[in-house]
This record gives structure tokens, sequence and C-alpha cells, in this order.
């Protein structure tokens, strides 16, 4: 960042930075605790999949927090336990609870990403250009893995309809 920039939008940047690496831990989280259950079953290399990328977005923030000198949630621990508890809860329920899991969370995630990149794109987008594409890349990213979730029977769950807030 050569030039300064108000304190609104370091705020702003602060608050995207701390809430996306909180989400994208429990999203870590969350999946490794499926892969846990349903690992060696039939969804498992898919989970995988899903993992995988998730890891490669929690790499991300945690190289972004140093760089913006963003100081990480204390709630991080709590976190880590809740996603990991959300992911083996649901996979202990079977495969389509976790794919339901997955397009609730990866909706709300996607939709997350989606306002930070309008907020981003109205206050400096010229200084966080590259913010602005991983936040992009990501979205994209979560809305396979919610797309995902739908074509592995999510909606087959009886109550798929009260988890996504419909």
């Amino acid at each position: 960042m050569a030039r300064s920039v108000s304190p609104k939008v370091r705020a702003l940047v602060d608050r995207i930075i701390r809430v996306d690496h909180a989400g994208e831990l429990g999203a870590n989280r969350i999946y490794q605790g499926q892969l846990m259950v349903l690992g060696k079953s039939s969804i498992g290399p898919k989970i995988k999949k899903m993992h995988d990328q998730e890891e490669e977005h929690l790499k991300k923030f945690q190289e972004l927090i140093p760089i913006h000198r963003v100081r990480p949630t204390l709630l991080l621990p709590l976190w880590s336990i809740a996603g990991f508890a959300l992911g083996v809860g649901s996979a202990l329920l079977g495969s389509k609870s976790a794919m339901a899991c997955t397009v609730a969370v990866e909706s709300v995630i996607s939709e997350h990403y989606n306002n930070q990149i309008r907020e981003l794109v109205e206050s400096d987008p010229e200084t966080y250009q590259e913010l602005l594409q991983t936040l992009a890349k990501f979205r994209d990213e979560e809305m396979e893995h919610h797309d995902t979730g739908l074509e592995h029977d999510a909606e087959q769950v009886s109550y798929y309809e009260c988890i996504i807030c419909r």
C-alpha cells in the first residue's frame, strides 16, 4: 500500500481480513470433522477437494494478517472447536447431512464475500485491487462448494429448509 487510506477504509479492511480469517478457519475445521467421519466413504474425495481449497483460503488470510497489521479475533480457539464439532456432527448424520451443512455454510460465506466486495469497491478499489481479486476468487470457490453440496443430495435431508434459513 503506497498511499495512505482513510481510517474508515482501514477499519473496513481490518474487519474483512479478521472475519474472513476466522471464517476460513471455521470452514477448514468443518471439513476436517467431516473427513474424520466420511473420509473413506464415496463422498470423501469431494470433501477432501473442498477442504484443500479451504486450506488455501486460510493460508492466504494468514499471510494477509501481518501484511495489513490485522489482529486476529480472540475467538479463534472457540471457532476451531465449534467448526470441527459441526463437521463431525453433520457427517455423523450421513453424507446428505454433511452436504446440507456445506450448502448452508457456503451460502452464508458467499453472500458475505459479495457484501465485502461491494463495500471495498465503493471504498477504495484501486488500493485494494489484489484483495478484491482474492475475495472474488474465494467467493467463486465457495459457490462451487455450495453447488457440490446440491449435486450430492443436500436437499434430500428432511430439515434442509430449516438449516438454510428459508
